[in-house]
């Protein structure tokens, strides 16, 4: 008898759609998990941004470079964050570009036989997914990178209504949606991860802690987000006051610049202001936007971001790879990410004096903090992984796929 060749499976089509042109915390998630996703069971998609053929756009590039991606640029229109009612009907009439461009990738997902589309929450991002998954019966995935509440725009709230699967970033995330009528069976959670070979907690920071002025021997603490109300720089630089009275070297770094799509003015311009009131400015150094961070986290000793209801905070999981201890709040997913105790010390929301405490009994204890580095590092290394992620994601796929979500 002779062996009947088995048919090969199909793979499982798979297009993401990424309308940023540059690189957020939620398209670099969604490149992760493009990287990771095995080949040998999905087709990986991506209808991207692409800007110019003279000037591409940086998601753009860093997408290019994916291997075994298949890249379509594509016309979302621009964005519509923080546009009055006026300016939105103003680009919706001129829309034009971007209903053509959806109508070519529906023609698209069906010559190539897609499956699923998979989008950030992102207003046109979100609305596209379902759109499309609607035009060309597939089936849609939002992933979910802010906690859901009334701020959300309406569009964004009815295409997670219409998605057949929302991924929230956290536990945290996924139950704000449930809180918010979003169907609990068709929520997921799947915590983050970062690619530990970027991290390399052996970096000598003499150089930059010289290039910022630091001083020999000087205690430092680092804070690294985008400046906007909420995310706690300012408590952080309360903190510091507090802490200069034992620690006269102090030094605190602001890592980020402003967020002009979550606020109108200088968040920075505020911070200045706080700093020059409590007699900081020798102790607090704006360094702006970096792309050097594992330096910059390797130049600190104690890394703190006090940002209330933070949805999952990436650069937890980057200064615990870099073997600092991270000072948070027990509020939000920071709780799932760092552990009270063991790779940092959390504190309750509108707490300073604890805040403060917390940051003085890490900076006073070199031991402590070697301790909670270590741990942390070890932490990233067993729970934090790409392969973790996307083994998560991919079983939200296949749910969809076989029906069972």
């Amino acid at each position: 008898m002779h062996d009947i060749p088995q048919a090969t499976p199909r793979k499982t089509g798979v297009l993401f759609v990424n309308s940023p042109a540059r690189l957020g915390a939620d398209t670099f998630i969604h490149t992760e998990i493009m990287r990771g996703l095995d080949r040998s069971r999905f087709d990986v998609h991506v209808a991207c941004s692409a800007g110019t053929p003279g000037a591409r756009t940086p998601a753009f590039d860093v997408l290019s470079a994916i291997p075994d991606l298949h890249l379509l640029s594509s016309n979302f229109g621009p964005s519509l964050t923080g546009r009055s009612t006026i300016e939105k009907m103003v680009q919706v009439l001129g829309g034009w570009p971007a209903l053509s461009s959806l109508a070519r990738l529906a023609r698209y997902i069906r010559h190539h036989r897609i499956t699923l589309i998979h989008s950030t929450d992102r207003p046109r991002d979100a609305v596209s997914c379902v759109l499309l998954a609607k035009l060309t019966g597939t089936k849609s995935i939002v992933h979910v990178h802010v906690r859901c509440a009334e701020w959300m725009g309406r569009p964004v709230r009815r295409a997670m209504g219409s998605a057949d699967a929302l991924v929230g970033v956290s536990k945290f995330v996924a139950q704000s949606l449930v809180k918010n009528g979003y169907q609990a069976e068709k929520t997921h959670a799947v915590l983050n991860a970062i690619d530990l070979a970027g991290w390399d907690h052996r970096l000598d920071p003499s150089s930059v802690r010289r290039d910022l002025g630091i001083p020999s021997g000087a205690p430092v603490v680092a804070c690294a987000a985008r400046l906007f109300r909420g995310k706690g720089q300012d408590d952080v630089i309360r903190a510091i006051s507090v802490l200069r009275r034992e620690l006269p070297l102090v030094r605190l770094l602001i890592i980020g610049e402003d967020d002009r799509e979550a606020m109108r003015t200088s968040f920075k311009a505020e911070l200045k202001a706080l700093v020059c009131d409590l007699g900081l400015s020798e102790h607090v150094i704006f360094t702006g936007y970096r792309a050097d961070m594992p330096v910059l986290l390797a130049a600190c000793d104690v890394f703190a971001l006090p940002s209330p209801g933070e949805p999952f905070g990436l650069v937890f999981l980057e200064a615990m790879a870099m073997k600092k201890p991270v000072v948070a709040l027990d509020s939000g997913g920071a709780p799932e990410i760092v552990e009270h105790g063991k790779s940092g010390l959390l504190s309750a929301a509108g707490d300073g004096a604890a805040l403060a405490e917390n940051l003085l009994v890490l900076l006073r204890d070199p031991a402590l903090r070697a301790r909670m580095g270590e741990y942390g590092r070890r932490r990233v290394a067993t729970h934090f992984t790409r392969d973790r992620m996307t083994r998560d994601v991919q079983d939200v796929y296949m749910a969809l796929v076989s029906g069972s979500n």
